[in-house]
Protein backbone atom coordinates (compact mmCIF):
# COMPACT_ATOMS: atom_id res chain seq x y z
CA UNK A 1 0.00 0.00 0.00
CA UNK A 2 1.81 3.58 -0.75
CA UNK A 3 0.99 5.70 1.68
CA UNK A 4 -1.27 9.09 1.04
CA UNK A 5 0.65 12.32 0.46
CA UNK A 6 -0.48 15.54 1.70
CA UNK A 7 -2.69 17.89 -0.35
CA UNK A 8 -1.96 21.33 -1.43
CA UNK A 9 -4.57 23.14 0.10
CA UNK A 10 -3.80 27.23 -0.58
CA UNK A 11 -2.00 29.59 0.21
CA UNK A 12 -1.39 31.28 3.73
CA UNK A 13 0.42 34.06 2.87
CA UNK A 14 3.14 35.28 0.42
CA UNK A 15 6.50 36.99 1.47
CA UNK A 16 7.99 40.05 -0.50
CA UNK A 17 11.36 41.21 -0.39
CA UNK A 18 11.18 45.24 -0.93
CA UNK A 19 13.40 47.64 -0.51
CA UNK A 20 11.90 49.73 2.50
CA UNK A 21 9.26 49.16 4.14
CA UNK A 22 7.45 52.62 4.39
CA UNK A 23 8.07 53.14 0.53
CA UNK A 24 6.62 49.75 -0.43
CA UNK A 25 3.43 50.66 1.50
CA UNK A 26 3.25 53.83 -0.07
CA UNK A 27 3.80 51.97 -3.35
CA UNK A 28 1.06 49.13 -2.76
CA UNK A 29 -1.30 51.96 -0.93
CA UNK A 30 -1.45 53.24 -4.50
CA UNK A 31 -2.18 50.43 -6.68
CA UNK A 32 -4.76 48.29 -3.75
CA UNK A 33 -7.21 48.97 -1.03
CA UNK A 34 -6.26 47.23 2.00
CA UNK A 35 -5.73 47.08 5.28
CA UNK A 36 -2.56 46.61 7.13
CA UNK A 37 -2.50 43.37 9.23
CA UNK A 38 0.80 43.88 11.55
CA UNK A 39 3.88 44.83 11.49
CA UNK A 40 7.24 44.75 12.58
CA UNK A 41 9.71 47.54 13.32
CA UNK A 42 13.14 44.95 12.72
CA UNK A 43 15.68 44.39 15.14
CA UNK A 44 19.30 43.22 14.82
CA UNK A 45 18.02 39.78 14.11
CA UNK A 46 15.01 40.40 12.23
CA UNK A 47 14.24 42.63 9.38
CA UNK A 48 11.29 44.93 9.57
CA UNK A 49 7.77 43.70 7.87
CA UNK A 50 4.35 44.74 7.43
CA UNK A 51 1.66 42.44 6.65
CA UNK A 52 -1.39 43.55 4.01
CA UNK A 53 -4.27 41.89 4.88
CA UNK A 54 -6.55 40.09 1.91
CA UNK A 55 -9.06 38.61 4.16
CA UNK A 56 -7.71 35.01 5.63
CA UNK A 57 -4.48 35.29 4.07
CA UNK A 58 -1.70 38.30 3.82
CA UNK A 59 1.07 39.58 1.77
CA UNK A 60 4.25 40.45 3.87
CA UNK A 61 6.84 42.91 2.55
CA UNK A 62 10.25 42.51 4.27
CA UNK A 63 12.88 45.02 4.09
CA UNK A 64 15.84 44.26 2.44
CA UNK A 65 15.86 42.84 -0.99
CA UNK A 66 19.33 42.47 -2.46
CA UNK A 67 18.49 39.68 -6.18
CA UNK A 68 17.87 41.17 -9.42
CA UNK A 69 14.40 41.70 -11.00
CA UNK A 70 12.45 38.92 -11.81
CA UNK A 71 11.35 37.72 -15.35
CA UNK A 72 9.49 34.55 -15.68
CA UNK A 73 9.28 34.06 -11.39
CA UNK A 74 5.63 35.42 -10.36
CA UNK A 75 2.53 34.95 -8.52
CA UNK A 76 -0.79 35.76 -9.13
CA UNK A 77 -2.53 38.17 -7.02
CA UNK A 78 -6.99 37.97 -7.19
CA UNK A 79 -8.13 40.98 -7.18
CA UNK A 80 -12.19 42.49 -7.31
CA UNK A 81 -11.46 44.56 -10.32
CA UNK A 82 -8.44 44.61 -11.81
CA UNK A 83 -9.74 47.40 -14.37
CA UNK A 84 -7.81 50.19 -13.15
CA UNK A 85 -5.11 47.85 -11.81
CA UNK A 86 -2.13 49.19 -14.24
CA UNK A 87 -2.54 52.23 -14.48
CA UNK A 88 -2.35 52.73 -11.26
CA UNK A 89 0.70 50.55 -10.70
CA UNK A 90 2.59 52.60 -13.42
CA UNK A 91 1.35 56.22 -12.07
CA UNK A 92 2.95 54.58 -8.56
CA UNK A 93 6.16 53.85 -10.63
CA UNK A 94 5.70 49.88 -11.70
CA UNK A 95 7.12 48.83 -14.28
CA UNK A 96 4.37 47.60 -17.09
CA UNK A 97 4.98 44.25 -19.34
CA UNK A 98 3.58 43.60 -22.52
CA UNK A 99 1.58 40.23 -20.97
CA UNK A 100 -1.73 41.70 -20.03
CA UNK A 101 -2.16 42.68 -16.27
CA UNK A 102 1.60 41.76 -14.95
CA UNK A 103 4.05 44.58 -13.85
CA UNK A 104 6.77 44.39 -11.71
CA UNK A 105 7.16 46.95 -8.59
CA UNK A 106 9.73 49.23 -7.86
CA UNK A 107 11.63 46.33 -6.08
CA UNK A 108 11.74 43.55 -8.85
CA UNK A 109 8.71 41.60 -7.65
CA UNK A 110 6.74 40.34 -11.03
CA UNK A 111 2.82 40.12 -10.21
CA UNK A 112 0.17 39.20 -12.66
CA UNK A 113 -3.38 40.44 -11.56
CA UNK A 114 -6.04 38.22 -12.18
CA UNK A 115 -9.83 38.88 -11.83
CA UNK A 116 -11.87 36.71 -8.75
CA UNK A 117 -14.65 36.27 -11.18
CA UNK A 118 -12.26 34.28 -13.69
CA UNK A 119 -10.67 31.63 -11.21
CA UNK A 120 -11.85 28.82 -9.04
CA UNK A 121 -10.42 29.73 -6.20
CA UNK A 122 -13.30 30.99 -3.98
CA UNK A 123 -13.16 32.97 -0.41
CA UNK A 124 -16.04 31.72 1.44
CA UNK A 125 -18.77 33.88 2.43
CA UNK A 126 -17.54 34.36 6.01
CA UNK A 127 -14.61 35.80 4.64
CA UNK A 128 -16.18 37.90 1.47
CA UNK A 129 -18.54 39.41 4.66
CA UNK A 130 -15.50 40.25 6.66
CA UNK A 131 -13.94 41.94 3.78
CA UNK A 132 -16.86 43.74 2.48
CA UNK A 133 -16.91 42.28 -0.55
CA UNK A 134 -20.00 40.83 -2.37
CA UNK A 135 -18.06 38.83 -5.34
CA UNK A 136 -19.50 36.63 -7.91
CA UNK A 137 -17.84 34.27 -10.68
CA UNK A 138 -18.00 34.41 -14.50
CA UNK A 139 -19.74 31.44 -15.78
CA UNK A 140 -16.59 29.48 -17.00
CA UNK A 141 -15.05 29.50 -13.53
CA UNK A 142 -17.93 28.29 -12.71
CA UNK A 143 -18.14 25.55 -15.38
CA UNK A 144 -14.48 24.63 -14.61
CA UNK A 145 -15.25 24.60 -11.14
CA UNK A 146 -18.30 21.95 -11.48
CA UNK A 147 -16.06 20.01 -13.81
CA UNK A 148 -13.14 19.72 -10.85
CA UNK A 149 -16.00 18.76 -8.48
CA UNK A 150 -17.57 16.61 -10.49
CA UNK A 151 -13.76 13.96 -10.98
CA UNK A 152 -14.02 13.87 -7.10
CA UNK A 153 -10.28 14.26 -5.16
CA UNK A 154 -7.29 13.36 -7.15
CA UNK A 155 -3.78 11.78 -6.24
Amino acid sequence: MIPSKPRLVGLNHIALEVGDIEEALSFYGAVFSFELRGRHDGNADHPAMAFLDMGDQFIALIAGREQPKDTYRHFGLVVDDRSRVMALAGAAGAELLERPFNFIDPWGNHLEIVAYADVQFSKTGEVLRAMGLALDKSDEAREELRRKLARGPTG
